[in-house]
């Protein structure tokens, strides 16, 4: 009977160390990137330099969940001319839409505590569609500096443009699929 007490202590800290944490994404490190058809002859690729957002995660069963806000006036091709096309009234049209798109999802298929994918939802241009990451990698550490948990993703997946209602150059031949490459890095909140 005098173990008692201990086994209820160790699983009391097990129980604690499983929890899931809060952290928030660094938009100094998050730069969601993508790649985009131009008539079949090559690709155009960005970025959006502004994001934000919070991950709820479980280390111990890869849990969790995913809110992302993305601004779209941070897109970035390397090319003022054609950013500004992006966000005018030809392509975002940002004037008169909302500037921002966002992702909610939730981590599944956990293999070793580590989940293997996000499913969830994208909004853009007023429209919301599923959308599945793959998670190439996910690795969680101290922060050298801050003293707090600190994570980092790798993911990658694709949507349709044409079903969020962009479907500028369509008729000139240009595919509609983008591909979405998101590189993240989150901080456990204080």
């Amino acid at each position: 009977m005098k173990c008692l007490p201990l086994i209820s202590a160790l699983l009391a800290t097990s129980l604690t160390q499983a929890a899931p944490i809060g952290y928030e994404i660094d938009p100094t490190h998050t730069y969601p990137s993508f790649e985009a058809d131009h008539m079949g002859l090559s690709f155009w690729r960005g970025k959006l330099n502004k994001s934000s957002g919070s991950i709820v995660y479980d280390k111990a069963d890869g849990s969790g969940s995913v809110d992302v806000k993305l601004d779209l006036a941070s897109i970035d091709f390397g090319l003022e001319a054609m950013n500004a096309w992006a966000r005018g009234k030809d392509f975002f049209d940002l004037d008169n839409k909302s500037p921002i798109a966002s992702f909610k999802g939730r981590f599944e298929g956990p293999a070793g505590g580590v989940p293997s994918r996000l499913v969830g939802e994208l909004t853009l241009n007023g429209r919301s569609k599923p959308v599945t990451l793959a998670i190439h990698q996910l690795k969680c550490l101290p922060h050298p500096m801050l003293k707090r948990d600190w994570c980092g993703a790798d993911a990658s997946g694709s949507f349709n443009r044409e079903d969020f209602g962009l479907a500028a150059g369509k008729d000139y031949g240009f595919k509609m699929d983008v591909g979405l490459r998101i590189q993240v890095e989150a901080v456990a909140k204080e």
